[in-house]
């Protein structure tokens, strides 16, 4: 068996129950975002291999798909024991290979654990209902079955939490799964692939590609013995998954990119505001989809929050990855670094403050805070994807709603106030797939309705809402 954590050798694929090499014998370099330097050599997956990882997880489901509940949940169980006895694994990879600073690694860590003990008890809440009949002496009933192969396609910023949740979830119902892991994580994916041979997982019923999306991604998307694809990624990389899915009338759910609105009344709690809003927008140095990058603050307590705020950010450490006073690390990629310098320079070029920050530490960036930024700056709008952030000053809570509400995008959103019926007001007519009152926008758990709307997504994760979405309802009746 391949130790996928030992970086001297080449890593391998994970193809039904198997350790391969990828064809054409490509590797490409898994650099650690610190510094850029090698943290390993990782198999190019072809599409060739893609076919290869279907049709084994296609035959898998011919058994898996009518295993029993007792056994899904077995398995799963057993994987998180497995899991658990990995986590200094996990966590180094964390660290290294996506550049997470402690604390952001052992809470992903620990919360992939919660998703991957959730799912174990999914298994025995595949139900259906019986249904009365028009016609006396039918037996009326509906019943729920698997899928077959579930595409999951997982992101770099939280590349465990991801997978467990995008293969977990399916595996509990009785689909097989195919994972397509990001370049910049492609270690992570394989130690989950060890997680779950050494819990028993059959053989092609859980399987990884590494690769490049965009040279192998359709071959995935588009294989015709795939009828479900669950992505987390780019909005622009989702839209073109939409696409491709919809012609092929594929189930989908996509959890895209945000622009999260962080919204400060003036009965607020300053301190706590402040706090929220810096795990909000800082937590892994703004690579986070649900980062509250919008703050708008009523006008009374503008002075003071960006005050409060911007001494706040000022102080977060930039240490030791290793450290838990380390809150800041590297952008993951010289790509997507020069982003951030845009978003920075145009705003700035353009007339914006920079309260706090716009300085680079080697491969990291200060955590910034801007004000006076407007409609013509990229920043307003787009996603940044990195630790920068606006403070706008609104009049009233009306307009802080009608400025939540003005974008393309819908994740998630955050208000902080004492006052019941406003927070449940925004609340409700947020358009954000989730609002959270006096509490950081960035939050998630394994059972909740999780996703966006808009650009933001389509549809919902959760272990309820994946029930759902990775099984087909099935009617039958018997005439007596």
């Amino acid at each position: 068996m391949l130790d996928a954590a030992d970086l001297t050798t080449d890593s391998k694929l994970w193809i039904g129950g198997d350790w391969v090499s990828p064809t054409g014998e490509n590797y490409f370099d898994d650099l650690n975002p610190e510094d850029d330097s090698l943290y390993g050599r990782s198999a190019a997956g072809t599409s060739e291999d893609m076919r290869k990882a279907v049709d084994a997880a296609n035959e898998a489901f011919g058994k898996y798909g009518s295993s029993t509940a007792k056994e899904r949940e077995a398995w799963i169980i057993q994987a998180a024991e497995v899991m658990a006895s990995m986590q200094s694994e996990f966590v180094s990879a964390l660290i290294d290979e996506i550049g997470s600073p402690f604390n952001k690694a052992m809470f992903e860590f620990n919360k992939a654990l919660s998703m991957m003990r959730a799912a174990a008890g999914m298994a025995r809440q595949v139900t259906g209902k019986t249904i009365p009949s028009d016609y006396p002496g039918r037996y009326s009933m509906s019943v729920r079955q698997p899928l077959g192969v579930v595409a999951a396609i997982t992101p770099f910023n939280v590349p465990l939490i991801k997978g467990v949740r995008l293969t977990a979830d399916p595996l509990a119902v009785g689909n097989t799964v195919v994972l397509l892991a990001s370049e910049f994580a492609p270690r992570i994916s394989l130690l989950l692939a060890q997680v779950y041979e050494k819990a028993g997982i059959p053989a092609g019923a859980f399987n990884v590609v590494t690769g490049f999306g965009h040279e192998i991604g359709d071959s995935l998307t588009g294989h015709p013995n795939v009828p479900m694809v669950t992505f987390t990624g780019s909005s622009v990389v989702g839209q073109h998954i939409n696409e491709l899915c919809a012609k092929q009338k594929k189930r989908v759910t996509l959890e895209l990119g945000g622009k999260s609105p962080f919204v400060v009344l003036a009965d607020a709690d300053l301190k706590k505001a402040a706090q929220a809003a810096c795990h909000g927008i800082f937590l892994y140095q703004g690579q986070v989809c649900m980062g509250g990058s919008r703050i708008y603050v009523e006008a009374p307590l503008y002075d003071k929050f960006v005050e409060i705020y911007a001494n706040a950010a000022s102080n977060l450490g930039m240490g030791d990855l290793r450290s838990s006073d380390t809150m800041i690390g590297p952008i993951i990629s010289e790509r997507q670094r020069n982003r951030v310098r845009i978003h920075i320079e145009d705003a700035r070029d353009k007339g914006a403050t920079i309260v706090t920050g716009g300085n680079w530490k080697g491969n990291r960036c200060e955590p910034t805070i801007l004000t006076d930024v407007s409609e013509e700056m990229t920043v307003c709008r787009e996603e940044t994807f990195g630790p920068v952030t606006a403070v706008y000053k609104v009049d009233t809570y009306e307009e802080a709603l009608e400025k939540s509400n003005d974008t393309e995008y819908g994740l998630s959103s955050t208000i902080f106030t004492e006052n019941l019926n406003k927070a449940l007001h925004y609340a409700h007519n947020v358009s954000a797939g989730m609002c959270h009152v006096n509490a950081s926008p960035v939050h998630d758990e394994p059972h909740v309705p999780f996703g966006g709307n808009g650009e933001s997504g389509v549809g919902r994760e959760g272990t309820e809402a994946d029930i759902d979405a990775m099984t087909e309802w099935k009617w039958i009746t018997i005439q007596s």
